[in-house]
Order: C-alpha cells, then sequence, then structure tokens
C-alpha cells in the first residue's frame, strides 16, 4: 500500500478480487488467502473490494461471506477492506453487513438486488440501503448498475435521495457508458462533493479516468493490479500519452473478460489466473465447469497483448 495521492479518504484502487474454490465447490481458504495477499500488495494498491459480482456473492452462503472478510482482514495489514453485501431481502442484508462489520471490513458496498432490474419502487431503494447503513454502522458505498440493467441503474433522483444517507462515502460507477458515468460525477459534485466516484468501467477506464475520479474498484486489477494503477497514475500525473499506451495493453485483456454473457465473467477472470500460474484451477459456482478451447484461447492472446504471456497451456 503507498500513500493515498487524492485528498478522498478512501480514494486509490481497490481490486474486486475472486474466490477460490476446491473442486467440490466448496471455499478454498488457502488459496483464497494467497489471492487476496498478492492483490492488495501488489505496489500501489490502496485495498480490496471482497465478496462483489467477481467474488461470486450471489452464490455464497452468510458464513462463507464473513470468511472471505476475515481473511482478506488478516492478510490486508493497513489496507483498507470494503465487503459487498448483496441479497434480495433487506433483512438478510442487514445482517449480513453487520457480520461483515464484525469480520473487521472498513466499509460495507450495498449491491442491488437482482430482482430491481425488473423494477424497485424509490421507497424500497431508499429503505434497502438505510438499513443495511444502519446495521453495518460502517462507511456505505453504493453501486450504479449499468445503464442496461434496469432498476438497478440509478435515475438523478433516486441517486439523489441516496445521497442523504450520511455515511455514503462513495459509488463504485458501473454504468459501463461514459455520458451516464459523466452524469454521475457532475450530480454528486452538486449535491455531495464528499462522496467519491470510482470508476469501474473496465474497458474504459482511462476515458473515466480523464472525465475525473477518486479512483476504482475493478475485477480486472485482480488479474492485472500494477497495470490498473499504472493507468491511475498516468492519468494523475498528466501523462495522457503513457496512459493511453497502458489502455492500449488492457483494452483486449478488458474486451474478452467482460464480452457478452457478462456471467461468465468470472469464469474468465479465474481462468486469467490460471494461465498465469496464480490458481490452480478455475472453479466457481457457474454450472460451466471450464471454458471451451478457443474461448480460452482468446484470453491467452489477450494476456499476451497485455504483456502477460501465460505460463501455463
Amino acid at each position: 500500500m503507498t500513500s493515498n495521492p487524492r485528498k478522498h479518504s478512501y480514494g486509490g484502487v481497490y481490486a474486486s478480487t475472486i474466490c477460490p474454490m476446491h473442486a467440490d465447490g466448496k471455499l478454498d481458504e488457502k488459496s483464497l488467502g494467497q489471492h487476496l495477499k498478492t492483490v492488495v500488495h501488489a505496489e500501489g494498491m490502496a485495498g480490496l473490494l471482497v465478496n462483489g459480482h467477481a467474488g461470486e456473492n450471489f452464490a455464497l452462503d452468510e458464513d462463507e461471506l464473513v470468511a472471505v472478510v476475515e481473511i482478506a482482514r488478516e492478510v490486508s495489514g493497513p489496507s483498507r477492506v470494503i465487503a459487498g453485501v448483496n441479497a434480495e431481502r433487506t433483512d438478510v442484508a442487514a445482517r449480513m453487513a453487520a457480520d461483515a462489520a464484525r469480520a473487521g471490513a472498513d466499509a460495507v458496498m450495498v449491491f442491488p438486488p437482482f430482482s430491481w432490474a425488473l423494477g424497485a419502487d424509490d421507497r424500497l431503494i431508499q429503505e434497502h440501503h438505510r438499513a443495511v447503513a444502519k446495521a453495518s454502522g460502517l462507511p456505505v458505498f453504493l453501486f450504479q448498475g449499468s445503464v442496461n440493467s434496469g432498476r438497478t441503474a440509478f435515475g438523478a433522483r433516486t441517486l439523489a435521495g441516496l445521497l442523504e444517507i450520511d455515511s455514503v462515502v462513495g459509488i463504485k460507477e458501473g454504468s459501463w457508458e461514459t455520458a451516464a458515468y459523466e452524469a454521475t460525477r457532475r450530480l454528486v459534485g452538486r449535491l455531495r462533493p464528499d462522496v467519491g466516484v470510482m470508476a469501474s468501467g473496465d474497458e474504459h477506464l482511462f476515458t473515466c479516468f480523464a472525465i475525473g475520479s477518486e479512483g476504482s474498484l475493478v475485477s480486472l486489477a485482480a488479474v492485472v493490479p500494477e497495470m490498473i494503477v499504472a493507468l491511475d497514475r498516468a492519468v494523475l500525473a498528466g501523462d495522457m500519452a503513457g496512459a493511453r499506451r497502458v489502455h492500449e495493453r488492457l483494452y483486449e485483456l478488458a474486451h474478452t473478460v467482460y464480452a457478452a454473457p457478462g456471467h461468465l465473467a468470472t469464469l474468465r477472470l479465474k481462468t486469467c489466473l490460471v494461465l498465469l500460474g496464480r490458481l490452480d484451477a478455475p472453479t466457481s459456482r457457474c454450472p460451466i465447469e471450464r471454458l471451451g478451447d478457443e474461448e480460452i484461447g482468446q484470453l491467452r492472446r489477450a494476456l499476451a497483448a497485455a504483456g502477460m504471456p501465460a505460463e501455463r497451456g
């Protein structure tokens, strides 16, 4: 961990990490600890986001979610640990948030329940977040969903209401559209300039950083943390030519990992780590056990384009 060049207390780059599993689907705590330690101690990292979408938060039970936070706390030293909270029921989400606080999280991130994509009343959205914030007693990050994700993408009125929650300190801005990203930044700048808007569109981090960001919370940093830090630092230093060079190296990898269908992103991230010799197997709780040879070949070529040649066949 290095000093934070930004004024925002949670500024910097955070990796949204994966969750290694044994062949039978059980949590591989040893490999998890190794993965988290390697990532969080990469030079320039501010901390970790655990139990995010990349960490299969929707597929882990409550005891497993707590174990992930405990392991992250143990290996992270002074670096920040942000714990994701993702549950359809508000009472369950509140309980998860309280558990994360007891396990040592520094902050929680509220992931909108997947059912909200079909429609959700503003009152429901507000009360869900308020319940999580109250139960955790910790700083809170919001998650701004993709522009194509229904009510998990908050409109200006909804977001303004969420910013009335005093403990909100940041937003993982996942709209995956730079126009929407900028609109969020401008709204937050007017209403809560103390809240950090963090870029999380892996394919266009360069653009978002150039528009302005307090940092980033991205799963690509679980694979290439040094490159995400380098991109961030180049933009902060005004070295746009250097930032563009990093962007060119990253683009094919980001595009390949996050291409449709999006539910395979975690399996692709794990496969990248296997190819790089940092993970034994890409086991996840997705019913698809392994990517096809063509898909693996695409990831191998994308890693090579990023200057990260695969160590395994």
